[in-house]
């Protein structure tokens, strides 16, 4: 009889531990919309160009604001294949969702990625190993009764992206592009989120010209707040334009 109540309490006390943590845990389902420029333009022949992205993310399909991005940066390419890039980013965040923080802040980052294509079972596809360097806004109230930057809280950040495109037809201009993107975090500032994001997308894509692609999708955002006990799973339907138009 000992060990069969001694068996019956750890698995209550199992039970419990279960029912807590699942109870600690909060799911914030997402509604978003973003717009996004991509351009990576040669200049001249050898090799050099630069990298020029802006991103306006919209929450709630539009209704509020959820993130303004600007990405610019310097390319190198090795050869046909392989693609050297660094710059700088800046972001504004804003409240949105069921658990959103109580104001906007900045983030900037520096970064560094490889950029590694290849044909593969027939197909284009495209690696993404990217390192960012990220300084978090910490807020604090103003006598004015405004917000502002009172400390930069310093994280690393890795990300992998696989993409491939699957065309229609061998000369068609219509295609379908599928990826996805893994986020970690790193440093001693992170706080239970060391999984930061994983981002999963399709879209339906058109070479509007021999540099210029536009491509509509979706994409599932899966996001760990820091703190590690909110969840966020943001449906998100993306208009892109790719760009690689010589400067």
């Amino acid at each position: 009889m000992v060990p069969l109540f001694q068996w019956l309490r750890s698995g209550l006390l199992v039970l419990i531990l279960a029912t807590t943590v699942c109870r600690a845990q909060e799911t914030d389902w997402n509604n978003n919309l973003w717009f996004q420029y991509f351009g990576d333009h040669p200049i001249g022949t050898n090799g050099w160009g630069v990298h020029l992205e802006g991103q306006v993310r919209l929450a709630d399909m539009g209704n509020r604001w959820q993130q303004l991005l600007a990405r610019p940066g310097v390319n190198y390419e090795i050869n046909p294949s392989v693609m050297l890039s660094a710059g700088y980013c800046f972001i504004e965040a804003y409240p949105y969702g069921g658990f959103p923080v109580p104001h906007q802040f900045p983030i900037q980052a520096a970064w560094e990625q490889v950029l590694w294509r290849a044909d593969f079972l027939g197909l284009r596809w495209v690696q993404r190993f990217r390192l960012e360097q990220r300084w978090i806004g910490v807020m604090a109230p103003q006598t004015d009764g405004g917000w502002a930057v009172a400390d930069w809280r310093y994280e690393n950040r890795f990300r992998y992206m696989l993409r491939t495109t699957i065309p229609f037809k061998k000369q068609s201009p219509w295609y379908v592009a599928v990826w996805d993107e893994v986020f970690i975090n790193f440093g001693e500032n992170v706080v239970l989120n060391q999984f930061d994001q994983n981002r999963a997308a399709v879209a339906l894509g058109r070479k509007l010209s021999k540099t210029v692609n536009l491509e509509v999708g979706y994409m599932l955002q899966t996001t760990q707040r820091r703190g590690g006990h909110i969840w966020e799973q943001n449906n998100t339907v993306m208009v892109s334009l790719f760009s690689t138009t010589p400067f």
